[in-house]
Parts: C-alpha cells; structure tokens; sequence
C-alpha cells in the first residue's frame, strides 16, 4: 500500500469580537473551498477550529511539503481571510504573513505538522490544536506519554513500547536555520528533560518508535515573531500522534492534559496560565484565554478519515476545566508581577521593552 501523508495546517485568519472565534461563514466556506477544489490531490479532509485558528487536516499521497497540498491549505486560508474582511471580523489574514505562496507554507505564517506513514490495518491518531500558547506547551504532555512509565504504562507492559522513543527536538531561538537535536529515552531522559523544561527555546519537533523507526508525532514550530519581526499572535501548536499498537494508547497521550500544566501564552501572549483540555470549536474568553486545547480522535484507512471523536468531551474533563479555570484566577491575582508574566525576553509586546529603555535616561549611580 503506498504511503498516506497527513498534514495538519492551522491559521488565524479572522475572528469575530476580537480573539475569540471565526464566523461560521468563515468555516463553512473554507470547507466548500476544499471540497471543490481538493479533488485529484487530497483523498480526504476535515476542517476544525479552537479559538481564533482554523486548521485543516488534509489526507493525500503528494508526501511532506507538497507544493500542490500546501498551496491548497494557503489558498483556503486566503479564502477564510476574504470572508473575515468581508464580514469586519478582527485580525483578517493575521497570520498570511507574506503576499505571495512560494512552495510551501511553511514560512509564511500557519503552523504546519505532517508526516508519512504506510497504514496499520487499524491506523488510530490523534489531532491536537491548541490555542493562545506557544509550541512549547505540547512538551510535557509528550514527554510524560512516550518516556514517563508514570504516565505511559505501555513503557514496562508492551515489549515494543519498552525500547523506548527518539525525540527529535528543535532550538526554536536559532532562526536563521533549523537547529535540532535527537535523543533517546531512556537513555538521554535526563538531557530530555534539561531541554524540553524550557518551553520558550525547545520543543518537540518529531517522535519516533525505536522499535519500528515508524514516526509517531509531529508537531509545528513556528515562530510568528521571528518571521514577521513583530508581534502579530501567540504561535498555536497543531500536532498529530499516531496511537495504539507500537505507540501509546490514545489514553496515555490525553491523560497528561489531566495536569492543566502552565504554559505561556495567555492576553498578548505574554502571560502564563494552565492549559485547559476544551471541546473543539471553543472559544476563547477569559483575559483571552485561557490557553487551550483539544483533541480529536480519528481512524483512518485507505486515507479515508472516519468522522472523528472529540476527545475531551467527556464528564471526566469538565473536573479537569474546573480546576483549570481555579488555577488561571490564582495566577491571574498577581497582575503583572513576578511568574505571573513572561520573563522580558519573552514578552510579544514591546511597550515595556521601550519603557525600561527611556527610564534608562533617569538613573543616577550613587558614589
């Protein structure tokens, strides 16, 4: 059977009443667009959105960044954007950082994951979107469902699991080229763990079974301000991860979102809050946020997408929610101060950047 390539690309091209959300117009004429003009490259798709970002999961055989996919997605995207301007909506094209396509997306502003694979006969995977976050918040769930056995039990009860995974993780600060790094686990847990607790500079680019050498997860790393020189958005991690058999279970994957862990992100993607495991489709509200994530589940055969299951709409996750929304009110009482607030080299915004710089002017040393 050849290879099936999936490829998830989310963009923030418009929303109503700020950050909160695309106008269904928006989302329904993304979807016509693709199924009209998707014939002959893709073999299926689904089109979801989480706060402000719609992404596209695409099925097809053209491999990783294919030019025919990729201009598809953007020109999709540049629809949604058309509607967002025709309707008023805020922040249209937002991330459609450049006037022109020119290969690949990748670049150009929306998040990209994708990957390659010949199918299992039960091919499981998950599609995770997360919103008003950087890619780095994906990095704990990760870490703890393919190298913590506290998390991923299949790690001492599968034999396969137990040879453990190949994290490929990449310096997101290094932006003149890709610089990444490969380590194992167990072996490298420990340096794994040096990198990935840096949320802001490392993070999970690709996952790879040891045992097979099959990938398991990719995931995007873009970096808006780095591209466009500004602030125009938080950086909105998609990924997908391949479940069950050699991987993880689908349940070893989510049960890490239990934590709600801190991530940054939050109003002006300068903030910290928990990561709060939501319902596809929600939007975005208190101090624009809080960050957030969803997860749908999908089989796929023949590159054929079954209608998907959404993960966390499940009873067990509104406890989950409410602790979530417990810990944002907790770290949202210290304002600005201390943790509560990126560190300065971090900060999206630039105003308190140039206002320490004019107070520079002020101070007087004392002899």
């Amino acid at each position: 059977m050849n290879e099936i390539t999936l490829s998830a690309i989310k963009a923030d091209v418009g929303s109503v009443g700020g950050h909160l959300a695309p106008s269904r117009e928006m989302v329904a004429r993304v979807k016509e667009f693709l199924s009209r003009e998707g014939g002959g490259i893709l073999v299926d798709h689904h089109v979801t959105h989480l706060g402000d970002d719609i992404c596209l999961l695409l099925s097809h055989r053209e491999g990783v960044g294919s030019h025919e996919v990729h201009k598809l997605a953007w020109e999709a995207f540049k629809m949604g954007a058309r509607i967002a301007r025709e309707e008023g909506l805020y922040g249209a094209g937002q991330d459609l950082l450049r006037d022109a396509f020119s290969g690949n997306v990748r670049g150009l502003g929306p998040g990209v994951a994708e990957l390659s694979f010949r199918e299992r006969p039960g091919e499981a995977f998950l599609l995770l979107l997360a919103d008003k976050t950087s890619p780095g918040a994906l990095n704990l769930p990760l870490y703890l469902a393919f190298a913590d056995p506290m998390h991923c039990s299949g790690l001492i009860l599968s034999p396969s699991l137990g040879q453990g995974f190949r994290f490929t993780v990449m310096d997101v600060a290094h932006t003149k080229a890709d610089r990444v790094i490969e380590l194992d686990a167990p072996q490298d847990l420990y340096d794994l763990a040096a990198l990935l607790r840096d949320n802001d500079r490392f993070v999970v680019e690709k996952v790879h079974a040891r045992a097979t050498g099959d990938q398991a997860v990719a995931c995007s790393t873009t970096r808006l301000t780095a591209i466009a020189g500004r602030y125009v958005g938080k950086d909105d991690p998609v990924a997908i991860v391949r479940v069950q058999k050699d991987f993880p279970a689908t349940g070893e994957v989510l049960a890490p979102f239990a934590l709600a862990h801190y991530v940054p992100g939050f109003m002006r993607g300068s903030h910290i809050g928990p990561l709060m495991p939501v319902r596809a489709g929600t939007p975005v509200s208190y101090f624009d946020g809080p960050p957030q994530v969803m997860a749908l589940a999908f089989s796929c055969h023949g590159g054929r997408l079954s209608d998907p299951v959404d993960a966390f709409d499940h009873p067990f996750w509104d406890r989950i929610r409410d602790r979530a929304a417990d810990k944002s009110l907790e770290i949202r009482r210290q304002g600005f101060f201390g943790p509560a607030m990126l560190g300065m080299a971090e900060l999206e915004y630039t105003g308190i950047a140039d206002r320490l710089k004019a107070l520079e002017a002020r101070f007087t040393v004392r002899e």
